[in-house]
């Protein structure tokens, strides 16, 4: 569970020179129980730093001037409260009596919300979070709803992708170098330890941390001493892509002599999961060692990973599921009684980190991290050596194909029923594999032959070394500075493995595409064994280098924050294999440099304690990833033609109000994107003005695109009673292109035919078409009760609109329509290339969530059961994600497949699983 910051209570604080009353404000914080909360974070409204809970959980504010005051009192895994007081002028002291946390009652608690998923500080940590009034103020309830309820529904708030967030564990970045998205899988499983984070900030505000992106800023601080000192024991047991769940932690807290230790480990496992024919096994584990040395000076070390195993689904047409249903999976088959998954992920990344935390003086901290990440990202599919695909949904294995041909409808009929009825035909046949390959392992004399049908993994090896330095300061009672540096170095090992000869001899490696030349023409007759490398191999490196300075100044009714970062990086391809079509991809290629700047601003106004005015602000470039500076890194060392840094504007304007009765957030916000790069690869029948080129594998560049994304957000949260409270959160969005981009693509056949395997196929007429992968409207509205006895129940309506289909935008280009000679094909007419080119709109879709829990006290134990229901109405006609296959790129093929009532090459989709449940028990101690 991701604990958002708010945008509220640091914009309330004043500088406390400005008070000089004698007035001790003073309370103690504790738990259920009465036991002491030590460490608890105490935020006064009126004053630029916050106060920690001692350890009989005793805090106080000295030299408070008479008036009415707000503060926030927060604690990992408790409740945060929000009091409010008055003191008198003739008052010496203030005694606010007890204030009792209740332990967090979350029915979100412990499940893993990204994939399928340390508010304290301590001496040492930041002395002055600029953010922590509005951590402490609750999470955004806009954040909160769309994180735990639309993102079950692939919502992207604001449309911003993956490729935008940043996630750093004690500074150092998570986001991968070849596409600058975050792999979650990484620490799969670890929730007990990445369920509150140090700092997290949403969208463009800008970070203590890092410069950030457009996605926001997450940041983990792993000091082993920031947990709660507890054991916790977890089981789990859900129908998403797993079943079981087991997790347990402990944390010993800070001992006398300085040490700390937090230990966490977990799996999560099916012998199959919700759609047919996948499993997974994954585990997870989590160790940091801290040792304090003195008051100023601390060490910790920390290692984690998340060793993976799991089966994918496919994408179908919708004549497939039409056949087969909304759970049906091409990708599986049966193998002596047990169904083998032919494409398999195995990851294991694992991360090691050593940082070193340095108090100098009063107000300045220093803190350093060092990392090292390895490991192997593995993803195996089958392969084929001048056979036929044995997918069982190719084409010509369907009844669309029979119609298609004017074959007899007994045959059609035949077909269907045998898709229907006889899964050697739906599914993987692996014994007619397995006997071809025996078949075909010696010729007529005798001599060995490689096999036909192989399993290849295609394999990233990344060895990546990080290091990460971080410094702030006050420079007055309410001025602060940060100050951050980081480097990194990636080596990434990219090749195919064959993984199973599936009872052959040898493969080999020779492209039977390219009339069987060789891979590598430095060995031309090798034969590939298990754990041999074929096809492609070559090695990705990159240095990068990075700045960020932020300063923050609270004034009484301004709070401002102003943020500028440079970085420079240096990326190149080495080359293992000198390629058929390309003889120089073998070694070295030319350098790309790159260089970045940006800068970001947060200006906050308070209307008065309860109303804040907040503006967002930023503008900056952002590098090509490697997958897009390397056109086709698999064969060749050539970088894309015309590839450019992203150049980011994006603003946001929101009215707050923090009651507490009313909470309300209202935003609006504008972005560009300009200059992306978007590459795609898929099969295409392209017909040239020049030449006629037949069928190739191509990969496709869109250069210069342009985007915007524009919308309003509203989040909004009553306290109908003391134990009954509502939400309604709505967010309408605008994302689309805006320019009509110039396609390139690059394939074999080209290369081939002209020695380039560039081509110019002209401008894309995308203009207007909407960003595809998630709704572009959403909404919500939920009750929740909290009883005073530890147990909860609410539910959700959720309502989400304009979600796209992802394009290809090949065919969107005059090739679409021009024949050889140049000529418009006949027929062409402009609703003639309507009924081809227009972007298909899925239907709106409704969706009901429910949740309930409660947690019980034994003693010193604590146990808490907690339910959640997703998509209660069992609603198959969500798609959650799709794409058009770009396979017809002449207009003759193309209009004669869109007027099927069953296209041969229609779009592949993702329909939502349904009813989902996730049930969780937990016992801490």
């Amino acid at each position: 569970m991701i604990k958002k910051l708010s945008l509220i209570s640091l914009f309330t604080l004043l500088p406390a020179s400005f008070y000089f009353a004698q007035t001790t404000v003073y309370a103690y914080v504790k738990d259920g129980e009465g036991k002491p909360i030590e460490n608890a974070t105490i935020g006064l409204g009126q004053s630029a730093d916050d106060v920690k809970a001692d350890k009989i959980g005793y805090f106080q504010f000295v030299d408070v001037k008479p008036g009415h005051y707000q503060i926030t009192v927060s604690r990992q895994s408790f409740e945060t409260k929000l009091i409010e007081f008055d003191v008198a002028a003739d008052e010496k002291r203030k005694d606010l009596g007890v204030i009792s946390l209740g332990v967090t009652a979350n029915p979100n608690a412990g499940v893993m919300v990204i994939d399928d998923s340390a508010n304290d500080s301590s001496e040492g940590g930041s002395s002055m979070q600029p953010t922590v009034g509005l951590l402490s103020s609750g999470r955004d309830t806009f954040q909160n709803v769309t994180a735990f309820e639309l993102g079950a529904y692939w919502f992207r708030p604001r449309g911003v992708e993956n490729r935008y967030e940043d996630v750093l564990f004690n500074g150092i970045s998570m986001s991968k170098g070849d596409d600058g998205k975050v792999d979650f899988s990484n620490w799969g499983g670890l929730n007990d330890v990445t369920r509150y984070p140090y700092e997290s900030v949403d969208n463009i505000t800008p970070s203590e941390y890092s410069f950030g992106n457009l996605g926001g800023v997450v940041y983990y601080n792993t000091r082993a001493s920031s947990y709660r000192k507890q054991t916790s024991l977890a089981y789990s047991f859900t129908n998403r892509s797993y079943f079981h769940r087991a997790m347990a932690t402990y944390s010993s807290g800070l001992s006398k002599k300085g040490w700390a230790f937090t230990f966490s480990a977990s799996r999560r496992w099916a012998d199959e999961g919700v759609i047919k024919g996948t499993y997974q096994d994954a585990y997870g584990y989590f160790g940091a060692i801290e040792k304090q040395f003195s008051s100023r000076h601390a060490i910790n070390i920390t290692a984690f990973g998340a060793p993976t195993y799991r089966a994918s689904n496919s994408p179908n047409t919708q004549e497939v599921y039409d056949l087969m249903g909304k759970d049906y999976n091409s990708y599986w088959g049966w193998q002596d009684g047990e169904k083998r998954n032919s494409r398999i992920r195995k990851v294991f990344e694992p991360v090691f980190m050593i940082t070193d935390y340095l108090k100098i003086g009063k107000s300045s901290n220093w803190n350093n991290t060092l990392s090292y990440q390895f490991g192997r990202d593995g993803r195996s599919r089958l392969d084929w050596f001048h056979a036929a695909d044995p997918n069982p949904t190719y084409y010509r294995n369907l009844p669309s194909y029979l119609m298609s041909v004017g074959a007899s409808q007994s045959d059609i009929d035949a077909n269907t029923n045998a898709w229907q009825n006889d899964q050697n035909v739906s599914q993987i046949n692996w014994n007619n594999l397995y006997n071809a390959n025996y078949v075909n392992r010696y010729d007529m004399a005798g001599k060995e032959q490689a096999a036909i049908y192989t399993i290849v993994e295609d394999v990233n090896k990344d060895k990546t070394i990080n290091f990460v330095s971080h410094f702030d300061t006050k420079l007055a009672s309410n001025w602060k500075l940060n100050l951050n540096f980081s480097y990194q170095n990636l080596k990434s090992d990219n090749f195919r493995e064959m993984k199973d000869l599936l009872g052959g001899l040898y493969g080999t490696n020779l492209n039977a595409f390219g009339n069987d030349q060789p891979y590598d023409l430095d060995n031309p007759n090798a034969k590939i064994k298990v754990g041999d490398r074929t096809q492609y191999s070559y090695d990705l490196l990159r240095n990068q280098y990075s700045f960020n300075a932020s300063t923050e100044i609270d004034l009484p009714k301004w709070n401002v924050v102003g943020s500028i970062f440079t970085s420079f990086a240096d990326s190149q391809r080495d080359g293992k294999f000198r390629h058929h079509y390309y003889p120089g991809s073998k070694g070295k290629s030319d350098i790309y440099n790159s260089f970045d700047a940006g800068i970001k601003g947060k200006v906050t106004y308070k209307i008065n304690g309860k109303n804040f005015i907040v503006y967002n602000g930023a503008f900056f470039s952002l590098a090509p990833t490697l997958n897009e500076i390397f056109i086709n890194p698999r064969v060749s060392n050539m970088i894309t033609p015309n590839v450019e840094n992203q150049i980011i504007n994006s603003n946001d304007l929101s009215y707050v109000l923090r009651g507490q009765t009313l909470k309300i957030r209202l935003s609006g916000y504008y972005t560009t994107i300009n200059n992306a790069t978007e590459i795609s690869r898929y099969y295409a029948d392209i017909s040239s003005s020049v030449v006629d080129q037949g069928n190739a594998l191509v990969a496709e560049i869109l250069s210069g695109v342009n985007k915007s994304y524009k919308g309003l957000e509203l989040g909004a949260e009553v306290k109908i009673t003391p134990t009954l409270s509502a939400t309604a959160v709505g967010s309408y969005g605008d994302y689309r292109i805006t320019n009509n981009p110039r396609v390139l693509t690059a394939d074999d056949t080209t290369v081939k035919n002209y020695g380039n395997p560039i081509r110019d196929f002209g401008i894309a007429n995308i203009k207007d078409y909407k960003i595809a992968g998630t709704p572009q409207k959403a909404y919500s509205v939920g009750l929740r009760y909290n009883s005073p006895k530890y147990w909860w129940i609410g539910a959700t309506a959720n309502y989400l609109q304009d979600q796209y289909l992802d394009f290809s935008a090949l065919n969107k280009t005059p090739t679409l329509y021009t024949d050889p000679t140049g000529h418009l094909y006949p027929g062409v007419t402009p609703e003639n290339l309507a009924l081809i080119t227009d972007q298909k709109k899925f239907d709106d879709q409704f969706m009901l969530n429910a949740n309930a829990g409660k947690s019980f006290m034994f003693g010193k134990y604590r146990m808490g059961l907690s339910l959640s229901v997703n998509n209660i109405l069992n609603n198959r006609n969500y798609v959650t994600g799709g794409f058009e296959q770009g396979r017809s790129v002449n207009f003759p093929e193309a209009f004669a497949d869109a007027q099927r009532d069953k296209p041969l090459f229609g779009p592949k989709l993702w329909y939502d699983r349904g009813t989902t449940f996730f049930a969780n028990v937990y016992l801490r101690f």
